[in-house]
C-alpha cells in the first residue's frame, strides 16, 4: 500500500520517559547516552473523561456540553460518515482480535466521539499487555479508513558496544579459557548471524571514529600522554584484527552446543557466562537467520516525518557494534565524540513493526527476537566489562 497518499486523522501514541543523563559508563552494563539525544515526536492528547455529577440538581447549570453535530448534512456527507464509521469498527475489530483485547462497545455514541472513545479504550488496554506497543493511528486514504499500529523496541538511548579486548584477555587466562570459548561462540553468532557490525570493518561507523582519533593524535603536539594514546590505538587495531579472525571461524557455531554441554562451572562468573551462552544458543536455534536489523524502520514507513527529520535519524548501526574496549582514554574520547554527534540528531532508529488493519491478512510478526537479543547484548557487555584477569 502506498502510504504517501494517506493523511492521518488520529494519532494515539504514549510518551516514554527518557533515560537519565549519564556521562560515565554504567558499571556492568552498556553505556547510556545523553538523554536529550533521543527525541520523539509523539502526541499525548486523550479524550476528556465524561461522568455524571453527584449534585445533579444544580449541576446542570455548571455542565459543559459536547458540541452538537450539524443535522443538516448532504446525502453524500451522510454516506461518507456512515462508511467511515463502518470502516473504523471493522478495523478496530480486526485490531482487537490480533492483540487479544475485548473492545468497548461505542456504537451508541455519536460520530465522531464513538471513534475517539474506541481509540482511547483500545490504546489504554493494549499498552497494558504489550510491552512494545507504541501507539496507533487512524488513517484515511482514497478508498477506506483503517487503523495502523506501531510496535517499537525502546533502546533507551544506549550504546550497545561489545568489547573484544577483555575477551582476548580471557582466552589467555587459564582459569577463564573455557568461559572465553563459550563467549567466543556467542560473539561468533552475533558476528555472523545477528549481523553486529565490527569496528575493524571499513564500512562500519566505529572504524571511521577510530581513524579520526588516530589522525588527531598524530597531528596534535606531543605531550606526556601521547605515547599512551598511540599505544591504545595500536592495541585496538592489532587485537581487533586478531579477534575478528577468531569470530570469523564458523567452527565456533558448529561447536556451540558441544561447548555448552561439556562446560563445568566453578564459580558465579562461570555460571553467568554459561547462562549468557545458553540464551544466545536458544536465539540461534529459534531464529537461525535473524539479523538485528530485520525490523529497522524504513523512512517511507513513517509518513509523519518530513524529509529534514528523516535525515537526522541515528541509524542502528551507529549504536550497536563490536568495539575494542569500554575502558580507558580511547573509549572515553570515542564516546564524547559520539555524544556530541548524536545530540545534533533528531531521533534514534529502533526496531519497529507497522501493521495496517485494513481487512488484509496481518503478519504474525513481533519483537520477541529483539526483546531477547538486546537483553543478551546487555548481559554480554556486563560480563566483559566486569571481567578481571586472574593471571599472575
Amino acid at each position: 500500500m502506498n502510504y504517501a497518499t494517506q493523511h492521518h486523522i488520529g494519532n494515539y501514541q504514549h510518551t516514554r520517559t527518557e533515560t537519565a543523563t549519564a556521562i560515565a559508563p554504567t558499571v556492568g552494563r552498556v553505556r547510556q547516552l545523553d538523554a536529550k539525544t533521543k527525541r520523539r515526536k509523539t502526541s499525548t492528547k486523550r479524550p476528556t473523561e465524561i461522568r455524571t455529577r453527584s449534585n445533579a440538581t444544580n449541576g446542570i447549570l455548571k455542565c459543559t456540553f459536547l458540541p452538537k453535530l450539524k443535522t443538516a448534512q448532504s446525502v453524500q456527507g451522510c454516506k461518507e460518515k456512515a462508511k467511515t464509521e463502518r470502516d473504523f469498527h471493522q478495523s478496530l475489530s480486526q485490531l482487537a482480535e490480533h492483540y487479544h483485547i475485548e473492545p468497548m462497545q461505542t456504537q451508541n455514541f455519536g460520530f465522531p466521539y464513538n471513534i475517539a472513545l474506541g481509540m482511547w479504550d483500545m490504546e489504554t488496554k493494549v499498552k497494558r499487555t504489550h510491552i512494545n506497543w507504541d501507539g496507533f493511528q487512524l488513517v484515511q486514504d482514497s478508498k477506506n479508513t483503517f487503523l495502523k499500529s506501531e510496535e517499537r523496541y525502546d533502546t533507551g538511548t544506549t550504546l550497545y558496544y561489545i568489547p573484544v579486548v577483555p575477551l582476548f584477555k580471557m582466552l589467555k587466562d587459564p582459569k577463564r579459557k573455557k568461559s572465553a570459548q563459550l563467549l567466543i561462540s556467542v560473539c561468533s553468532y552475533l558476528y555472523h548471524i545477528a549481523d553486529i557490525p565490527y569496528y575493524r570493518q571499513e564500512d562500519s561507523y566505529l572504524y571511521w571514529l577510530y581513524e579520526m582519533h588516530k589522525d588527531w593524535v598524530e597531528q596534535d603536539e606531543e605531550t606526556d600522554a601521547t605515547e599512551t594514546y598511540k599505544s591504545e590505538l595500536r592495541n585496538a587495531e592489532y587485537l581487533g584484527e586478531r579477534m575478528e579472525q577468531k569470530l570469523f571461524n564458523r567452527n565456533n557455531l558448529t561447536c556451540f552446543e558441544q561447548r555448552l554441554s561439556r562446560f563445568k562451572s566453578r564459580d558465579m562468573f562461570d555460571k553467568e557466562c554459561w547462562q549468557t551462552a545458553c540464551d544466545a544458543f536458544a536465539l540461534y536455534t529459534e531464529y537461525p537467520e535473524a539479523s538485528i536489523f530485520r525490523n529497522a524502520p524504513m523512512p517511507e514507513q513513517d509518513p509523519d516525518k518530513d524529509d529534514d527529520y528523516d535525515n537526522e535519524i541515528i541509524g542502528m548501526e551507529k549504536y550497536i557494534s563490536f568495539i575494542a574496549d569500554t575502558k580507558g582514554w580511547l573509549y572515553e574520547s570515542l564516546t564524547d565524540s559520539i555524544n556530541n554527534e548524536f545530540n545534533e540528531y533528531g531521533t534514534m532508529e529502533e526496531p519497529t513493526i507497522y501493521k495496517a488493519f485494513d481487512g488484509s491478512n496481518i503478519a504474525q510478526s513481533n519483537l520477541d527476537f529483539e526483546n531477547r537479543l538486546f537483553v543478551l547484548l546487555d548481559d554480554l557487555c556486563s560480563l566483559l566489562y566486569n571481567y578481571k584477569t586472574t593471571e599472575k
